[in-house]
């Protein structure tokens, strides 16, 4: 399938090739290659270092996978059985910053984790996987179900899984199932002040 994303000002493939299929094939994610992934999220800037994301993963079959897999929304497990790996993605909400010896609020946890976020799935791309993360997930099963404490938000699910044929999902899935478009540049940047 040919991408129909033409980037307006000149980027780096990987931004336009990286998308959230569903249509995956039901290959096991490899270990190593989970791990590849997991270290590019590793990697990603944070707020005073303070690195504040967490990955609880379950490899298909393995130790979490029915937790993690039975706190996603109905609609969701329609495709996500067929994921190879799950990540849940969360973030702690206090941070110890440098000369302070206590913990204070993070304001930017779920920022800085969104940085981790992106990170991985660039890297699932460049190995030859599709990553989509998900927000439709019942937060009390999820946090129940990876036993996260309460001074941690979580901030996502992350579906990892080789892309297969669309035909494989509902009909109202399928007519989504190709990479969209962006809002114009110009409608979501502005010089100097803000600009609905």
């Amino acid at each position: 399938m040919s991408n129909p994303r033409q980037p307006a000002h000149p980027v780096h493939p990987m931004f336009i090739n990286r998308w959230s299929p569903r249509s995956l094939t039901n290959e096991a994610v490899p270990h190593d290659v989970l791990m590849t992934i997991l270290e590019a999220g590793r990697w990603a800037p944070s707020a005073y270092n303070a690195q504040p994301w967490r990955f609880i993963y379950a490899l298909r079959g393995g130790q979490g996978w029915d937790g993690i897999f039975g706190a996603i929304n109905e609609g969701n497990q329609s495709w996500v059985h067929r994921a190879g790996a799950l990540v849940a993605i969360a973030s702690a909400k206090q941070a110890l910053f440098p000369g302070k010896t206590e913990l204070a609020p993070n304001a930017w946890h779920s920022f800085d984790t969104g940085s981790a976020w992106m990170s991985m799935a660039l890297q699932a791309v460049e190995c030859g996987w599709a990553a989509h993360a998900l927000a439709g997930f019942d937060p009390v099963k999820l946090r129940a179900a990876i036993h996260l404490p309460d001074d941690y938000a979580i901030d996502a699910v992350m579906v990892i899984g080789k892309q297969g044929d669309k035909a494989q999902l509902s009909e109202a899935l399928q007519a989504r199932e190709a990479p969209n478009a962006r809002k114009p540049l110009a409608e979501i940047s502005s010089e100097g002040v803000f600009k609905a």
